[in-house]
């Protein structure tokens, strides 16, 4: 696209901006890019277009060492959360110059290495902000209510017919609901609970005066034990960094009400699963809602073997809409990066949000 000051250069000036953006394009062709899973086909077929592109046909997730060797004369790596990009698959890129992750959370990323390095790394930010706070309304629902036991019995086929008893759940109006992490996803979430009645309370870094809190009727708590001790629901939405890793602890678990619900669509070692797990076994929590695990795609046992828990396949953004977006913004990042322009999505090192 020719930008509006091309109108004060003189022609001969014109001519050359046009020229060096033409031969620009034809140098695209040259720029390598590895995709590690298969994308939406539009976007792959737009990268394609542009560059030239190795796609992961079969959509098999690359081994660490088949990752290690295809990313050897590779000028731009695309990979998805589940690809674990540490310093030795950095370095081994020898003509690396942009990491562009399909996905929004670069934990998966060894941004220290990568800035060592002088990459450029970026993410797909803000389209999976909606998708994601369906996800959780939708699991809390889905606990709250009792729909997957309800399924069951119907699955199972030993539902016998109405009765006054019959799979109780519980209502959400007046329900309090604690957010840690009251970013993008954190405040999408607490504007659907709060439009259907439930109670906001939320745990940030930074409190969020003003208008969060005048909105939702929001409550802050500066001391994270004191909130989870008092509300019937808990919806994580803080990444995972190493000052988060289990910040849903063993202790903090036991400091759970009877009744309180978790919901996870972050990361699960924010959580220690295996203390959740016990404790819903034992039945010393309500329920849980996860889309995501500590050990993805390993899931500790006990959360099979646990009533009133929805278990899903990391599926918070897995909508085609969300998928094309991210790809867009993938091309937008990668096309700016190779123009000398700052990518829309560049990544800086930065303090978790919780």
């Amino acid at each position: 696209m020719v930008d509006k000051y091309l109108f004060f250069l003189s022609p001969k000036e014109i001519f050359g901006v046009i020229i060096k953006i033409i031969m620009n394009d034809k140098n695209f062709k040259k720029v390598i890019i590895l995709i590690t899973r298969k994308l939406p086909e539009k976007i792959e077929k737009k990268l394609e277009n542009r560059f030239a592109v190795v796609l992961n046909k079969n959509d098999k997730k690359y081994s660490y060492k088949d990752l290690k060797k295809k990313i050897q004369n590779v000028d731009i790596l695309v990979p998805c959360v589940s690809d674990t990009i540490d310093a030795s698959i950095i370095k081994s890129g020898n003509k690396l110059k942009m990491i562009a992750n399909f996905g929004n959370g670069v934990d998966n990323i060894d941004l220290t290495t990568a800035k060592e390095k002088k990459l450029i790394v970026t993410n797909t930010p803000d389209v999976l902000t909606d998708d994601t706070a369906d996800l959780v309304l939708t699991m809390i629902l889905m606990i709250c209510r009792k729909i997957n036991v309800a399924q069951q019995k119907i699955m199972n086929r030993v539902w016998t017919g109405w009765g006054p008893s019959e799979t109780l759940g519980e209502k959400l109006q007046g329900k309090k609901v604690g957010i840690i992490g009251m970013g993008r996803i954190g405040t999408a979430v607490a504007k659907r609970l709060r439009t259907i009645g439930m109670k906001i309370n939320y745990h940030n870094r930074n409190r969020q005066k003003g208008k969060i809190e005048s909105e939702f009727n929001a409550k802050y708590w500066s001391n994270l034990d004191e909130m989870i001790s008092q509300v019937d629901i808990i919806s994580i939405h803080c990444p995972f960094t190493a000052e988060t890793f289990h910040l849903l602890s063993k202790n903090r678990i036991r400091l759970l009400k009877k009744n309180c619900i978790v919901i996870n669509t972050s990361r699960g070692e924010i959580i220690d699963e295996q203390a959740l797990a016990d404790s819903l076994f034992k039945k010393k929590i309500g329920g849980a809602g996860l889309d995501v695990f500590e050990h993805e795609p390993q899931i500790t046992q006990k959360l099979f073997e646990s009533e009133n828990v929805v278990l899903l396949p990391h599926i918070s953004s897995a909508t085609k809409e969300s998928r094309i977006a991210m790809g867009e913004r993938v091309f937008k990042n990668i096309e700016a990066f190779l123009r000398g322009k700052v990518p829309p999505d560049l990544i800086k090192t930065k303090k978790s949000e919780h």
